[in-house]
């Protein structure tokens, strides 16, 4: 038996009832649209990646299905993404984790200097000497030049450290290690510019002293705004990754801090 076609001939997509559009909290927006079409209309209104969602016109279809039913009937299921507001990217999404990671002893800040927060005295010092020109006392019948704790040294001004070599300080004896701190920060957000993504790219092993790297805060605000240390910049980039989904660019990046700062001979200011 034949089809008997009645009304609209959906020879253009109808939209139907029941679209759906939401906003991950930080700008990026989601939406799907169902539409139905005779199965020969033409249905690259709708279906073109790029074609303006019905629902916001900051949204674009991003990918789509059709299904067939028996009455020769499409339906389809269009899926739009964009940014609220029609801004080029989105607000990062961040984690953070706060460790301990193993560095060499003599990074100490403590090292040489009494450092603030720390009590006693420094864990090697300077001898009778200065920070500039140390001046450590000789061991009798060796040669070796000791400072505080315990700790051996090549030459009166220091140069090689050689170790913790007194048992009676049992709390440094045989250590070369200690457990320092560590911030890392990572984050992702979204941008609808290819030059965002190589800006962020290209930035990757620099420093920022206020959060902003390639023109884009990635730090959040209660973590503060200032990360300088006697003119060092405390922050670095040191990953960046990207996927390319058509319409948008899904970024996600990590940050290291430094307490100490990053030398600027070193590693390059954004």
């Amino acid at each position: 038996m034949a089809i008997v076609k009645q009304g609209n001939d959906l020879t253009t997509p109808v939209q139907q009832p029941g679209g759906k559009i939401s906003d991950d909290g930080y700008g990026l927006l989601t939406a799907t649209v169902v539409w139905k079409a005779d199965e020969s209309a033409a249905l690259g209104s709708v279906v073109n990646r790029g074609s303006t969602c019905p629902l916001n016109a900051n949204c674009a279809a991003h990918r789509y299905s059709i299904v067939y039913d028996a009455l020769n009937i499409a339906t389809l299921t269009v899926d739009y993404v964009g940014i609220d507001g029609g801004a080029s990217s989105t607000d990062p999404q961040i984690t953070g984790s706060q460790g301990l990671t193993s560095e060499n002893i003599t990074t100490h800040p403590n090292w040489a200097q009494l450092a603030a927060g720390f009590a006693g005295s420094p864990i090697a010092g300077v001898g009778t000497g200065s920070i500039d020109v140390p001046k450590y006392a000789a061991v009798k019948g060796t040669d070796e030049y000791e400072g505080n704790n315990g700790a051996a040294f090549e030459a009166e001004t220091g140069r090689k450290f050689l170790g913790f070599k007194k048992p009676k300080f049992k709390d440094f004896y045989g250590k070369t290690n200690y457990l320092a701190p560590q911030c890392s920060i990572s984050g992702i957000f979204y941008t609808t510019t290819s030059s965002i993504v190589n800006d962020h790219r290209n930035a990757v092993g620099k420093t920022s002293g206020n959060g902003t790297f390639a023109g884009k805060k990635l730090v959040p605000d209660y973590m503060g705004t200032a990360f300088t240390i006697d003119g060092k910049n405390q922050l670095l980039l040191a990953q960046v990754s990207f996927e390319d989904f058509g319409l948008l660019y899904k970024v996600q990046y990590e940050l290291r801090f430094n307490r100490e700062g990053y030398n600027a001979s070193v590693y390059a200011s954004v």
